[in-house]
């Protein structure tokens, strides 16, 4: 997987259908695309033909929503296929799923569920991935997710369970700043603990995004609105500390034009250039 990673940088862009006819008349220059997996797992049709045709000028990411890592059900063999006959043929630079669970006896929920911070669960994860990686014959990254609940009496706190099945499942981590933010509003812990307390030679590419205040109180995760200044500066943060990753602006909601994005794309790569300078600095 390193040597995938070394193929990638600066910040990219979500391929939304939205875009689709400026991205394949236009040809923006854009560092690489993150798709939905699951958008593009039935053959045939206008997503695959599209996908198809940028994957001919753009390295491509896989970022997927179904795998239910969590689950203590087992895989979905169905999904799985889908997922390694796509990897196969787009030839990914990474693929990621949410460290979460998404559904229960056969019917997913198309949410991401919180997991209780236990040993339990990490060992339960763990091997879900080690037998998705056996599968696809390559090691993917898992996200962490936001999240409105905390399951009582957990020993571990976020970041150690995160840190703990990126151990046990020798993956990779797709670190979503926009999440360790919302999630230290809502749970109240300091997030540049969490950052500075994740391995470093695990994370290997950051999401960003927006969010909404809910009466005061509680924030929700809607990638609907521009970054704040809050996420930028734990953007910095983490670019300090791991270095400047593959970045991604999320945006699946109020979907501006593409030039909107491309130059949202372009202050990140300049907001991390500047952090990354000040480390080879110092």
């Amino acid at each position: 997987m390193g040597d995938q990673m070394a193929k990638l940088g600066g910040c990219g862009i979500g391929l939304r259908r939205e875009h689709y006819d400026f991205v394949l008349s236009e040809r923006p220059d854009v560092p690489w695309f993150e798709v939905i997996s699951e958008n593009f797992m039935v053959p045939g049709g206008r997503p695959r033909h599209v996908l198809e045709r940028v994957r001919k000028d753009y390295p491509l990411v896989l970022h997927g929503v179904s795998l239910s890592l969590g689950s203590d059900e087992p895989l979905n063999p169905e999904h799985l296929l889908r997922l390694k006959q796509l990897v196969a043929e787009v030839q990914p630079a990474l693929v990621s799923d949410h460290l979460c669970w998404t559904g229960l006896g056969g019917h997913n929920s198309h949410d991401l569920l919180p997991l209780p911070f236990t040993e339990e669960a990490v060992w339960r994860c763990a091997v879900k991935i080690c037998q998705i990686q056996e599968q696809l014959g390559r090691r993917i990254l898992v996200e962490n997710i936001s999240t409105y609940l905390r399951f009582e009496g957990t020993p571990m706190k976020e970041w150690e369970f995160v840190s703990a099945v990126l151990e046990e499942a020798d993956c990779g981590l797709l670190l979503d700043i926009n999440n360790v933010y919302l999630n230290s509003r809502n749970h109240g812990f300091d997030p540049v603990q969490y950052i500075e307390s994740l391995p470093v030679d695990r994370v290997y590419q950051f999401h960003l995004a927006g969010q909404q205040v809910q009466d005061g109180d509680y924030v929700i995760d809607t990638h609907d609105d521009s970054i704040s200044e809050t996420v930028w500066e734990l953007y910095r943060t983490a670019v300090r500390r791991f270095g400047p990753a593959p970045t991604l602006i999320e945006r699946d909601a109020n979907i501006p034009e593409f030039p909107l994005l491309h130059s949202e794309a372009r202050l990140a790569d300049r907001i991390a250039a500047a952090a990354w300078a000040q480390v080879q600095g110092a």
